[in-house]
């Protein structure tokens, strides 16, 4: 029998400011388990049809399973799971063309850095994703008290300077095309002010609820905010900006802007001295 606890969570993934976002609810099982009860039925349904249907694109389910027994066994599994939750849509008037995916991924394997707790660990893997594509909402206006598009002479101590066209891809800290033109505009204020020095301060979105932080994809550890830091630091610094001028440090998702949450995949410059 499925736990009682439903559980759900959102990510809002963009490639760029003009990419699809997802919206992912998960449900989570027991241990050799794949029944969908009429509870958790409902409230996917009535998750789902609470989105606004203009904006859905298509539907994704995927089937995962912790790391205990074989592969063949899990595979098998996590695709029931997936299998049957598609099932629950379609008998309550989920359209079938709009679900184009339907994939048992197997088991997910504990990350190394993860020694305590491991039954609730792998409790959060014995699920199923439904992702929902989305076409994007209007690019937002941040408007947020002491954040600003770029550095100006009257800037004081403390102030955050957020770029809104400097968003990584999901589980990236490799600058994009994008991140390196505003990057460009950047290092070229920061040589007119020169007695300016700033802090770079890397964030993340969307990570499960038991961690601050999250993966990067390239090095798969946990330290996704700080190399996003460290890749716009080593940067400016390719642009002749001087190291003594510059600190970096990842915060995490600890600090959220409060509005989309892809635009917290962000790296911040904030001012430290004048």
């Amino acid at each position: 029998m499925i736990k009682q606890g439903f559980a759900f969570f959102l990510l809002f993934i963009s490639f760029s400011l003009f990419a699809q976002e997802e919206m992912v609810q998960s449900i989570y099982f027991d241990t050799n388990k794949s029944d969908v009860d009429l509870k958790q039925t409902t409230q996917m349904v009535d998750f789902i049809k609470k989105i606004d249907s203009t904006r859905i694109e298509s539907i994704q389910i995927f089937g995962y399973c912790d790391d205990v027994g074989k592969d063949d066994y899990n595979r098998k599994l996590s695709t029931e799971r997936a299998n049957k939750v598609k099932s629950k849509f379609i008998d309550n008037g989920i359209t079938n063309k709009i679900i184009v995916t339907i994939e048992g991924k197997g088991r997910i394997l504990i990350e190394d850095d993860i020694v305590d707790n491991l039954p609730a660990v792998r409790s959060k893997n014995r699920r199923v994703d439904v992702v929902l594509n989305l076409k994007p909402l209007p690019k937002e206006d941040l408007k947020i008290p002491g954040v600003y598009p770029t550095f100006t002479k009257d800037n004081i101590v403390g102030d955050r300077i957020v770029l809104s066209d400097m968003l990584f891809e999901r589980g990236s800290s490799v600058l994009t095309v994008k991140c390196k033109n505003e990057l460009d505009k950047m290092a070229k204020l920061l040589n007119k002010f020169k007695n300016l020095h700033i802090e770079i301060q890397g964030h993340v979105c969307c990570t499960p609820p038991n961690h601050k932080e999250a993966i990067d994809k390239a090095t798969k550890k946990r330290k996704l905010s700080q190399n996003r830091a460290e890749s716009v630091y080593k940067y400016l610094i390719s642009k002749k900006i001087a190291k003594d001028r510059l600190t970096f440090k990842g915060y995490g998702n600890t600090v959220s802007l409060g509005k989309s949450p892809e635009l917290d995949r962000r790296v911040e410059l904030v001012i430290t001295k004048l």
